[in-house]
């Protein structure tokens, strides 16, 4: 009985240290509790003044963590500057004189290394910023933990980020390389219910000639019920040139955090070209299916918005000593 008793308190503390380990280098709610209590109080805060200077702050810092999540995952690499052999991913195509919000989280870092020095990642306070930037639409809790890249990935930020003209197909598969399916696809597509975009950026939209465009029949007569839009988006963008002219990605409500961007697309007003094809490349139905019942129901896409975006906030994390914390967000500790 003696060695029984010494095998099952061996087998329970192994099982135990098992729980433990596991637990390790996972992310949590409260990781910054007893190191820097107020640290989701100063981004808020800090995000909040940053939004009220300039209302279109949101959707930027909201477009700044995908665009990190989606190079290599939620690491704070997309807010590294290029260093010696080191490409920024500021400097990738996608991002390249369009990527906004990076001297906001230069500032809210440079507040909380005053108040809570080498504790918080720039990782976690991008993952933050993101949450409070969603003013008057969904809240969630934030989990914390994350630890920040070594490295940036210039051709990883070529190579992931979805293009504002790709094909249905492409975003699909972009989202799939990342660990997420379509029904992510259509609720993080919905965040195109605030911000801007710049005419290079929906000028094939606006311009390219749609199959039944100039016909007759049915596909006609949709087409001709959205000119008075294309004539509003072409006044702003011509066919050559003023590239850095911006529209609202959201004609209805530009400045507000709501369903209104699937009631857009479901009449053919989507901005850009990857907003329109989630109806006109969906042969099944499906897609439109799930945009109509977000179309007619805001708390289900606000609801289905917490858990995407969570979701995405998770895409290869580094925790525990697989990352570090930087000084400064823009270079890497030496």
């Amino acid at each position: 009985m003696g060695i029984l008793k010494i095998l099952v308190v061996v087998i329970f503390g192994v099982v135990l240290h098992g729980i433990e380990s596991l637990g390790e280098g996972l992310l949590v709610f409260d990781y910054y509790k007893e190191t820097c209590p107020f640290v989701e109080d100063i981004v808020r805060r800090q995000v909040e003044i940053a939004v009220h200077k300039d209302p279109r702050m949101a959707a930027s810092l909201l477009r700044l963590h995908f665009h990190d999540c989606f190079v290599m995952g939620c690491d704070a690499s997309v807010l590294l500057d290029s260093i010696d052999e080191m490409v920024s991913e500021k400097q990738a195509a996608p991002n390249l004189n369009s990527l906004r919000g990076f001297s906001i989280i230069d500032e809210i870092k440079y507040i909380l290394e005053e108040a809570c020095p080498y504790t918080v990642s720039c990782s976690d306070i991008l993952t933050i910023a993101a949450r409070d930037a969603v003013r008057g639409g969904p809240e969630w809790a934030v989990l914390l933990g994350r630890k920040d890249s070594l490295k940036a990935s210039f051709d990883g930020a070529n190579k992931y980020i979805p293009s504002p003209n790709s094909s249905l197909e492409t975003l699909i598969a972009n989202f799939q390389q990342q660990g997420l399916n379509v029904q992510d696809l259509i609720v993080l597509s919905g965040s195109h219910t605030i911000g801007k975009a710049r005419c290079l950026s929906f000028r094939q939209r606006v311009y390219e000639m749609n199959e039944g465009e100039e016909g007759g029949g049915e596909e006609g007569d949709r087409y001709k019920r959205y000119n008075t839009y294309k004539r509003i988006l072409r006044s702003i963008c011509p066919k050559t040139g003023q590239d850095q002219r911006v529209a609202p990605l959201d004609f209805r409500t530009p400045a507000r955090f709501d369903n209104h961007y699937f009631l857009n697309i479901l009449e053919g007003k989507g901005l850009l070209g990857s907003d329109d094809v989630l109806i006109t490349q969906d042969y099944e139905g499906e897609i439109r299916r799930q945009v109509w019942s977000y179309a007619s129901d805001q708390t289900l896409f606000f609801d289905s918005f917490v858990k995407s975006i969570v979701k995405m906030g998770n895409i290869n994390v580094l925790t525990s000593h697989e990352g570090e914390v930087r000084r400064n967000c823009r270079f890497i500790n030496h």
